[in-house]
């Protein structure tokens, strides 16, 4: 007998985070509710009111101890303390140079994508929709390139002017030089320096906001790419190859569990993943298949219950099992928490790395054997991801078990240092894949979707490119790197880059594997594009987009070396994917093995 309230059919609750259940504006107000003003008040200091108070605080103690310093550093330099100075500098470059490198970057984008970015990007695609609204519905692909160029530009120069107005409304309370009067207040001294930070950072979005909207006007713009069929002659099958993309799966731990975006109104459970690997299961038989690439978010928080559910989903399906690539998306390693969207993940925090360090497990689980990583002090691709892994096994499973900051200390660099993973082509003129990790270090859930891509994942995938000239490249990674071209009806299906530095990875990438191929997930949109010459696929999700009666897909992509050598897309091929009644039993077993 069916209960009042079927449980199975989810009530409000599971409509708690999603963002087609519930507006921005009332989500915002949860957040409000939910947060912990203590805690905000312990992140808010340590991630931006002790540096901001230092920032302003410098340019007075630089002058103040320059004199100080010189008078120490020509002391220092002399005799037996210049030796020791100098194999002090050089212990410090040694142990700590790298770390000391990825957190100076890492703090630079931090900046730009909590301030500069959302800001510039809400200006810039508030003036495309605008314009784009007035042009004629059937208006050429030249003239909306002209357009997004030119509202990328003025939107720059907005931001600019904004900026410029509160550095003139904030000056007078700045004091700059140690000259200055001085007070004993401590009001005062706060006061000044936060004035300082205040300048110091509006003429940072300044000029950064201009540079951002002339580097966005003046790069090759997204365009909408038509895939011709290739000529049999021109590409032998042993010269082809069949990739699976799939992305944003969101496999979550119970059997009628909802996803954190969708809610009520997406599928409930993993059935539906199940019946996909059935189709691949059919295709594999026919047609073999290369690769699956899963473009992040396999699981809905990056839980251990999770990612235990994805092994067991891929054990029933052992030759599928050996095609699958995975990279981290933000909900495997960003999400704070599926239930409250508010909670805070404190810098000190031990639970960011253990969440990274679950995700690199799991993806060694499924593809260590068969990737590598970079070594970039030899400049060449390394050692498999499961070598490289083992030295550290121990610590890995006593840090799950205990989570000590000792352990989260010494193991800090092992999730930066395992990405880009490298699936070498074979034979050496064949297809390669390029694996990232493009998820930022967040911790807040509001900002868990932002994306970056450090300078030492790009310095690897220059070594590897470099090592196989002949080869062709796809790139996979999580965020999208450029908005995708075309009107839309409603402002909020815009969505600013969600890739913060995705403006210079393009154009280094047009420089260095101009030949490859972008393959993406995260906004959940099937596009086929490109920026100049650069190819850019994006999966949709063919768990997230449909009710459980509704239908989904995926694509399948052929690729082939053409007669000059350079890669080629073909015609990808749509398997769709039948809905099916939640409530039926034959839904909610897992599908029998073929």
């Amino acid at each position: 007998m069916t209960p009042i309230l079927d449980p199975r059919d989810g009530d409000i609750e599971d409509d708690a985070l999603s963002t087609r259940q519930r507006s921005i504006a009332s989500l915002a107000g949860s957040l409000v509710v939910e947060i912990s003003p203590l805690k905000l008040i312990v992140a808010w200091l340590l991630l931006v009111g002790f540096p901001a108070f230092l920032l302003g605080l410098a340019p007075r103690v630089a002058v103040i101890g320059l004199g100080a310093l010189s008078s120490a550093a020509d002391y220092a330099l002399t005799g037996f303390w210049s030796a020791m100075t100098l194999v002090a500098i050089a212990c410090l470059g040694w142990f700590f140079g790298a770390r000391a490198v990825r957190l100076i970057e890492t703090s630079f984008w931090t900046l730009n994508g909590i301030f500069v970015q959302p800001i510039y990007a809400l200006c810039r695609e508030g003036l495309r929709h605008a314009v784009e609204r007035m042009l004629a519905p059937n208006a050429d692909e030249g003239a909306q390139s002209k357009v997004r160029a030119i509202c990328a530009a003025l939107a720059g120069v907005v931001v600019f002017i904004a900026a410029s107005l509160v550095i003139v409304a904030v000056w007078p309370a700045t004091v700059w030089f140690a000259s200055a009067p001085t007070t004993n207040s401590l009001w005062r001294v706060l006061s000044i320096a936060f004035a300082n930070s205040a300048v110091l950072v509006a003429g940072y979005m300044a000029v950064a906001s201009l540079a951002w909207g002339i580097a966005d006007a003046t790069m090759s713009q997204p365009r909408n790419l038509c895939v011709e069929p290739v000529e049999p002659s021109t590409a032998t099958a042993s010269r082809r190859w069949r990739i699976a993309h799939l992305s944003d799966i969101h496999l979550v731990s119970g059997r009628y569990g909802f996803r954190i975006e969708s809610g009520r109104s997406g599928p409930k459970g993993n059935g539906r993943f199940h019946r996909l690997l059935v189709r691949l299961d059919e295709i594999r038989r026919v047609s073999p298949l290369d690769i699956i690439l899963v473009t992040g978010d396999a699981t809905d928080s990056g839980s251990s219950a999770e990612w235990a559910e994805f092994f067991d989903v891929l054990a029933d399906y052992p030759e599928l099992a050996r095609l699958f690539l995975i990279l981290p998306g933000n909900h495997d390693v960003n999400v704070v928490d599926r239930v409250n969207a508010a909670k805070l993940d404190l810098p000190t925090s031990p639970k960011k790395r253990l969440r990274n360090l679950r995700t690199l497990s799991a993806i060694e689980r499924v593809q260590g054997s068969r990737v590598r990583v970079v070594d970039t002090a030899a400049k060449r691709v390394g050692q498999t991801l499961s070598d490289s892994l083992k030295p550290h096994i121990a610590n890995l499973r006593a840090f799950s078990d205990t989570g000590s900051f000792r352990l989260s200390w010494v193991l800090g660099d092992i999730w930066a240092e395992s990405f880009p993973m490298v699936l070498l082509p074979d034979p050496a003129d064949g297809l390669g894949v390029i694996l990232l990790n493009s998820n930022a270090e967040t911790h807040f859930s509001f900002t868990n979707a932002l994306g970056l891509i450090s300078l030492q994942q790009v310095r690897s995938i220059r070594i590897a490119v470099a090592q196989y000239p002949r080869a062709s490249w796809i790139i996979a990674l999580h965020h999208h790197v450029v908005e995708y071209p075309g009107r839309v009806n409603a402002f909020s299906e815009r969505i600013g880059t969600a890739l913060v530095n995705g403006n210079w990875f393009v154009r280094t990438m047009q420089r260095i594997a101009p030949d490859s191929v972008l393959m993406h997930g995260h906004r959940h949109i099937d596009w086929i594009g490109a920026c100049g010459p650069l190819r850019i696929i994006s999966a949709p999700s063919p768990t997230m987009e449909a009710t459980d009666e509704e239908a989904s897909h995926f694509y399948i992509h052929t690729f082939a070396v053409g007669p000059t050598g350079s890669l080629d897309l073909l015609p990808p091929e749509r398997v769709d994917l039948e809905g099916a009644r939640s409530n039926d039993e034959a839904t909610l077993r897992r599908p029998a093995r073929i």
